[in-house]
């Protein structure tokens, strides 16, 4: 290991110069792994804010307003999916809250708690009262309960599309994340939306359910809708709908890899330049090691070495920088914490390594192509 000898002995030779090419590395390499966890953590914190709480997937009848019959083949088949983590029957129906001279239209889910929970999540979200769905219970958003007054145990009435009026009693408020949700949204019993809807137990508006990756909800329709038993079903996912926020996230994405590329280019320049001084520096070094019957090959692998480990140590560096200003950001109170992605950190790592290498294949040429005796006769 001769050439890793003196490559190490050349970089030791000048500490200052050596120092900063790892600097250098280490300032891109920590850049790059807060930039990409970074933009990862927005884009996991937007798509669970939009769509994290709500159906990913969706099984509905084909003709509008139709329910779905939930058999138990239905059941079975969005189950052997494996990527689908719950499926919840629910029916929906809308109703109008009257509060004095205001009339209020709510969009109600019914369901039954425990499953409802899987996507909605009520019983985390609840603020007020105790989360329930029995009987005449109903679920609110808590800036409709703030806008007209209402508290757990109140008793509303809603007005059902036939203008028939319901009872029901307040059992818990819910924050939903969004202004919108809290003053439009609600839950009641299954029962109660059964018989407003005049169904029957087998009957629903649709199967809501949720997958593992949710950026797979396109290849988990397609695979269920083509099942024998969906056949008169019509199966929707949440991509086709939302085109606007996967435009967003797509452009991040570009953003974020454009910034990370041309951060990249910079640290391979600067070790490339740095690297052919050095190769300049010890021309008559290498000039005089040929002389003495070193190998062209041996000689360029000494930039090679030079650059391996200025690589691994700097890499190394941004990574611990990375992380370190990450943990930075999470404790300086900001309202979005997001953590490092060890997938992202070792590829940021060994691209690191990869760009240093790289660049040192200039000098390392420009070395093997050196003749001794006109080096050592130039003096």
């Amino acid at each position: 290991m001769l050439s890793l000898s003196i490559a190490a002995r050349f970089l030791r030779k000048s500490p200052v110069q050596s120092i900063l090419i790892a600097a250098g590395i280490a300032v891109g390499i920590g850049v790059q792994v807060f930039l990409g966890s970074l933009i990862i953590g927005l884009q996991e914190s937007l798509v669970d804010q939009t769509i994290g709480s709500s159906s990913q997937v969706t099984v509905q009848a084909k003709q509008q307003g139709a329910s779905v019959d939930y058999t138990a083949q239905v059941k079975d088949t969005i189950a052997s999916q494996s990527q689908i983590t719950t499926q919840v029957p629910v029916r929906q129906f809308s109703a109008i809250l009257r509060q004095g001279s205001d009339t209020v239209p709510l969009q109600l889910t019914g369901g039954e708690l425990a499953q409802l929970d899987t996507i909605y999540d009520i019983s985390g979200k609840t603020v007020a009262g105790t989360a329930a769905l029995s009987g005449s219970d109903i679920v609110l958003g808590q800036d409709l309960a703030d806008k007209y007054g209402l508290k757990p145990g109140q008793t509303i009435t809603l007005v059902q599309p036939d203008g028939k009026t319901l009872d029901e009693q307040i059992s818990a408020l819910v924050d939903f994340g969004s202004a919108q949700a809290n003053l439009s949204l609600g839950f009641t019993s299954a029962a109660v939306a059964k018989q407003v809807l005049g169904y029957t137990d087998q009957q629903y508006s649709e199967i809501q359910t949720q997958v593992s990756n949710v950026f797979d909800s396109v290849q988990v329709a397609d695979g269920l809708q083509a099942e024998p038993a969906m056949q008169d079903l019509k199966v929707t996912e949440w991509q086709a709908e939302n085109a606007d926020l996967l435009q967003a996230l797509q452009s991040q994405s570009t953003s974020s890899y454009t910034i990370q590329f041309f951060v990249l280019v910079a640290v391979a320049l600067g070790i490339a330049s740095t690297l052919a001084i050095s190769a300049v520096q010890k021309t008559r070094q290498i000039g005089i090691l040929k002389a003495m019957g070193m190998r062209d090959r041996q000689t360029g692998r000494i930039f090679l070495w030079q650059a391996a480990i200025l690589g691994l140590v700097g890499s190394g560096v941004g990574v611990a920088l990375g992380v370190a200003l990450i943990t930075l950001f999470s404790l300086s109170g900001a309202s979005f914490s997001f953590s490092p992605k060890p997938s992202f950190t070792v590829i940021s790592f060994v691209v690191g390594v990869l760009v240093a290498l790289a660049s040192s294949l200039i000098p390392s040429r420009r070395t093997t192509k050196l003749d001794p005796i006109e080096v050592i006769q130039g003096g």
